[in-house]
């Protein structure tokens, strides 16, 4: 019975150092407030069973960055919403540079967002020499999109897989205006070519 009792308080001592770790997943070990190192292969594992063991995932995660309204670069009121696809690259700045993580990508992807609309025009209607703009140069103003995203996302260890813009128009109090104007440049359009043709 005594030789039982201390394998059992044994095996509770050694028990929390065992650690199965699921394909793209890691566990950032800590002991005593100490940075350890990550463990990042799939597998079972024995450590110390001291190590404070936090779980970070390496997955690839799909943010939704819901419509905001801002203004573009002429001033008009626009909104605009995105979508992100990251994963953590470095799991001690994903672990302990920021509080949490994915709320830190979540608020720096909605204030990229904010920078990128004031940045453009919506269409070149009002700046005919825009040569980009959000309507129209998609690959340009997302590619700018992962970059200004990535930027503010390295203090963290988040890699950027994707950015883009997945809605976009103007707000609800000017749209009904933008859109006679536009009926109107193109009444105006249409009778210059009737008179070319003439």
């Amino acid at each position: 019975p005594l030789g039982i009792g201390a394998l059992a308080v044994a095996f509770m001592f050694i028990a929390p150092g065992f650690i199965a770790i699921e394909p793209n997943s890691s566990r950032v070990m800590t002991l005593f407030g100490s940075y350890i190192g990550s463990v990042k292969e799939s597998g079972f594992f024995f450590t110390n069973p001291f190590y404070a063991k936090s779980k970070v995932s390496l997955r690839a995660v799909t943010l939704d960055v819901p419509s905001i309204k801002v203004n573009d670069k002429q001033g008009n009121p626009i909104m605009i919403g995105g979508v992100v696809t990251y994963r953590v690259q470095d799991t001690f700045k994903a672990a302990f540079a920021v509080e949490n993580y994915p709320i830190f990508v979540k608020i720096q992807s909605e204030t990229a967002l904010r920078k990128l609309a004031g940045m453009y025009n919506y269409d070149n209607w009002e700046d005919e020499a825009a040569t980009i703009t959000l309507r129209s140069s998609f690959d340009e103003v997302n590619h700018q999109l992962a970059l200004e995203i990535g930027e503010r996302l390295q203090i963290a260890g988040i890699e950027i897989i994707e950015a883009r813009i997945n809605n976009l128009a103007y707000a609800t109090e000017i749209a009904q205006a933008m859109l006679q104007r536009q009926q109107a440049t193109a009444i105006v359009a249409a009778r210059s070519k009737i008179v070319e043709g003439a």
